[in-house]
C-alpha cells in the first residue's frame, strides 16, 4: 500500500516509484516541450527514451498529486553535494517540477514545494539549488538568485596568439575517468561548484548530441590539468565547458580552440564564474551577455551557520533575525558565536539590539553564497543593521559568487 501524504478531494499527494515510471516520463516530456522525434533525432532510440529517467526514480525523492490514479503534478529532489566556500555540504536540487495544464491554479505546486522543503531538513540538505522556470515562483518559495551565466562570442580573429606550452591537448572519449578526475579536483577547490557523482554525469550528458567532443590538456608528465567539452557546427565552435586547473591548461585549452581558426569563424560559450572573460584578451571587444542562472535556498539556517567556514571568528555573538514563511524553524532570532575555533549556533528568544542584523531566507542565502555583498544588500534595503556590523559582515563572508555551471 502506497503512503498518502494528503488528500484534497479527488486529489492525493504521494511519492512516486519505478511503477509510475510511464506516467513520470509522460509529465517531463509535456511540460518541457521534449518530443519523441525531437530526441529520435539527437541518436535516442524509442527503449531508450523511456527508461533515460530511471535512474531519477530510483535515487531521488520524486513526489507527486494524483487525479484518480493520474499523475497530476510532481517536483522531483536530488540528493547532491556543494562546495560552499571549500566547505563540502548536502545539498537537495530541485528539478522537474511539473504540473498538467488542467490542474493548473489549484496550488499543487506550492504544497510539493513545502512538503520537499521539509523532507530536505529531515535528510540534513541544508542547502537547496534549482535551475528556474519562473523566478517570482522560487522567490514565493525563499529560493534566490546566486549564480550567472555570461554567454561570450568571440570573432575569430579576436582568438588568442598561441601562448607556449609545454603539454598537449587530446581528445578523449566522454566518459574518460581523466575528465572526471580534472572536474572533481576543480570543484573540490571551487565555491558554488556542484560535485558530480553518477547520476550527476548522467544529467550532464543526457540530452547532448553525438557530435559533442571532449579534449583534455596534460601536461609534460602527461598529467590531466583542464578540459574544453565542444562541438563544430556551421563554421561555429560551441563551448559547453572549460575547465582549467592552473594558468598552463588554460593557455594549452585555448590553443587548442584557435587551432580550429580555419574552420571556423565564430566561439560561443558560457562562463559562470561571475566575471566577464573579455580582460584576459587582447582583443577585448567582445560581447558577453549575463543572465540569472541558479536560484538557491538555505534549507536549515541553523545548521548552515555550524558548517559554514567563517575566515573570521570575532569574540563576539553575532544575532541574526531571520524571516522564513515556508520553513517555521528557520524563523526567528540565532545566536552566532565561536569558541576554541569552532562555530557555535542556537536559537534564541528575544535577540537583543545589539550586534542584530535583520534580514529574510533569500537575502541571507545570497549574502552568505558571496552573490551579494553585504553592504549592497544595506545600501538596497534588503537588511537592517548598524554600520558598524556591516563591516563586520562583510569581513566574515568571503569574496567569490558561486561557480554553477550545471543544469538538471
Amino acid at each position: 500500500m502506497k503512503e498518502i501524504l494528503e488528500v484534497r478531494g479527488d486529489f492525493q499527494m504521494r511519492q512516486l516509484d519505478l511503477d509510475d515510471l510511464e506516467q513520470f516520463n509522460a509529465l517531463l516530456r509535456y511540460a518541457f516541450q521534449v518530443t519523441t522525434d525531437e530526441l529520435l533525432k539527437t541518436g535516442w532510440n524509442e527503449d531508450d527514451i523511456m527508461y533515460a529517467k530511471m535512474p531519477v526514480l530510483k535515487s531521488s525523492y520524486v513526489l507527486g498529486w494524483f487525479y484518480h490514479d493520474k499523475l497530476a503534478s510532481m517536483i522531483v529532489v536530488y540528493p547532491m553535494q556543494i562546495n560552499i566556500q571549500d566547505e563540502i555540504m548536502e545539498m537537495g536540487g530541485v528539478t522537474g517540477v511539473a504540473t498538467y495544464p488542467e490542474y493548473v491554479g489549484r496550488g499543487l505546486i506550492g504544497a510539493l514545494i513545502k512538503r520537499v522543503i521539509a523532507h530536505m531538513r529531515e535528510k540534513k540538505q541544508i542547502t537547496s539549488f534549482l535551475y528556474p522556470y519562473f523566478i517570482p515562483l522560487y522567490r514565493k518559495f525563499g529560493w534566490e538568485i546566486v549564480s550567472d551565466k555570461i554567454t561570450f562570442t568571440i570573432k575569430d580573429s579576436q582568438l588568442p596568439k598561441p601562448v607556449p606550452v609545454p603539454g598537449m591537448v587530446e581528445r578523449v572519449d566522454l566518459d574518460s575517468e581523466d575528465l572526471k578526475n580534472v572536474y572533481e579536483y576543480f570543484a573540490a577547490q571551487t565555491h558554488g561548484a556542484l560535485l558530480r557523482h553518477d547520476l550527476e554525469w548522467e544529467e550532464y550528458w543526457r540530452w547532448d548530441n553525438d557530435d559533442m567532443i571532449a579534449a583534455i590538456y596534460y601536461n609534460e608528465k602527461h598529467k590531466p590539468l583542464g578540459y574544453v567539452v565542444y562541438y563544430l557546427r556551421n563554421e561555429v565552435f560551441h563551448v559547453k565547458e572549460i575547465v582549467s586547473l592552473n594558468s598552463e591548461a588554460r593557455h594549452g585549452i585555448w590553443n587548442y580552440i584557435s587551432a580550429h581558426k580555419s574552420m571556423l569563424n565564430t566561439v560561443v560559450g558560457f562562463n559562470y564564474s561571475g566575471e566577464p572573460m573579455a580582460f584576459l584578451f587582447e582583443d577585448s571587444e567582445m560581447v558577453e551577455n549575463i543572465e540569472p542562472y541558479i536560484m538557491a535556498r538555505i534549507v536549515d539556517v541553523e545548521e548552515f551557520f555550524l558548517q559554514y567556514p567563517f575566515p573570521l571568528q570575532p569574540d563576539f555573538k553575532i544575532h541574526f533575525r531571520v524571516l522564513d514563511e515556508h520553513a517555521s524553524w528557520n524563523s526567528g532570532d540565532f545566536a552566532v558565536w565561536w569558541e576554541e575555533g569552532k562555530t557555535c549556533c542556537a536559537r534564541v528568544e528575544d535577540a537583543p539590539d545589539v550586534n542584530l542584523v535583520e534580514l529574510d531566507i533569500r537575502t541571507l542565502t545570497a549574502m552568505m553564497l558571496g552573490y551579494k555583498r553585504p553592504t549592497y544588500l544595506y545600501d538596497h534595503e534588503y537588511l537592517k543593521t548598524e554600520y558598524y556590523m556591516l563591516q563586520i559582515l562583510e569581513r566574515l563572508i568571503p569574496v567569490g559568487k558561486p561557480c554553477f555551471a550545471d543544469n538538471f
